[in-house]
């Protein structure tokens, strides 16, 4: 892992100078991310977990040593830093359906991650003709690839206030939220909303144990950094000759299952209390954090109670943006804002 981060990051060093050399682009983009794991309600693509993304890229698609800068090749490299937000919450209504109307209510796993990269990017430009300046001829097709490092830590909201179990959330099995525990028909208790406040920070508490087949230890704290592969496909227009707008899809694949904090089983009681020895309020509260509804897990090994999520699903998200950008070129090293002539 740290040998892959390495790569990455030198990467993106050696691909700065090179940009430097004529001309470089500086774009910023920003669009909607959805999220890709374990969890969901929908299909496979999870359209209430919409969240928002934007990036800074620094591109040489434009120019080559001895052509103009208005002219174009059509192999290019980019250095991309990014944050894009991943977010589900599976105790959330959908079109109407709600509590076990919902396929994954039971469990009612929600989470959100704030994930910063850095990545390079190599991309294949289609381009009508190649020596003609793009804002004469249409819009250029393109596709891309690259690795990257990305940094984010799973969090949830599941307190309203303080970190305490007086302020936990109860899920009702009509749905709702409420401020005591469900008990039959005859329970009442106040309806409230969650605070939006993502104040658990879920590594902490170890949510996965080994499961049913070996009981033992639960699983140790995961990466924060973690290795990407984007790839994608958009569509860039020539506005003049110094700005450029652009459409764009990508795909960001991971090799990690832990973006969400879900990946396998539950922990048992036997390992909850072997990962905080003597202390009863911790024990209570990773219980609680770990299958915050209370219905997933009953706390001894089986193969019908011990599935949090699907270790062979890797996570990933695709990130839908616009992006604008302006063209810096360089003379004899001294950078010119105005068109070549």
């Amino acid at each position: 892992m740290k040998k892959l981060i390495l790569v990455a990051a030198l990467a993106a060093v050696t691909a700065l100078p090179a940009m430097a050399q004529r001309s470089f682009e500086v774009g910023f983009s920003g669009g909607i991310t959805n999220y890709f794991g374990d969890l969901g309600n929908d299909s496979w693509i999870q359209a209430t977990s919409t969240q928002p993304g934007a990036a800074i890229t620094f591109r040489n698609f434009l120019g080559a040593g001895g052509f103009s800068g208005n002219f174009y090749r059509p192999f290019s490299m980019e250095v991309r830093l990014s944050w894009n937000r991943l977010q589900y919450d599976e105790s959330n209504p959908i079109g109407g359906r709600k509590g076990f109307d919902l396929r994954n209510y039971g469990r009612g796993i929600g989470f959100r991650n704030d994930l910063f990269g850095t990545s390079v990017h190599f991309s294949y430009t289609y381009y009508a003709n190649p020596k003609v300046p793009l804002y004469k001829q249409g819009p250029a097709f393109f596709v891309f690839t690259g690795i990257g490092a990305y940094y984010g830590q799973p969090k949830a909201d599941l307190f309203r206030g303080d970190a305490s179990l007086d302020n936990r959330y109860f899920f009702w099995p009509d749905g709702s939220i409420r401020d005591v525990a469900y008990e039959g028909p005859q329970t009442n208790g106040n309806v409230i909303d969650k605070d939006g406040d993502y104040e658990t920070n879920l590594s902490e508490w170890m949510t996965e144990g080994s499961g049913y087949k070996g009981e033992g230890n639960s699983k140790s704290t995961y990466n924060f950094v973690n290795i990407g592969v984007p790839m994608g496909i958009g569509f860039r227009y020539g506005i003049s000759k110094k700005i450029t707008v652009s459409t764009e899809l990508g795909y960001y694949m991971f090799f990690t299952d832990f973006l969400d904090d879900v990946s396998d089983q539950y922990p048992t009681y036997s390992e909850i209390n072997a990962n905080f020895p003597n202390d009863p309020v911790k024990q209570a509260m990773a219980l609680y954090i770990s299958d915050p509804t209370g219905y997933g897990n009953s706390g001894y090994p089986g193969p019908a109670t011990s599935r949090r999520g699907n270790p062979a699903k890797k996570d990933a998200y695709s990130y839908l943006n616009v992006e604008i950008a302006y063209k810096f070129e360089f003379r004899k090293g001294v950078p010119r804002l105005w068109g070549a002539r």
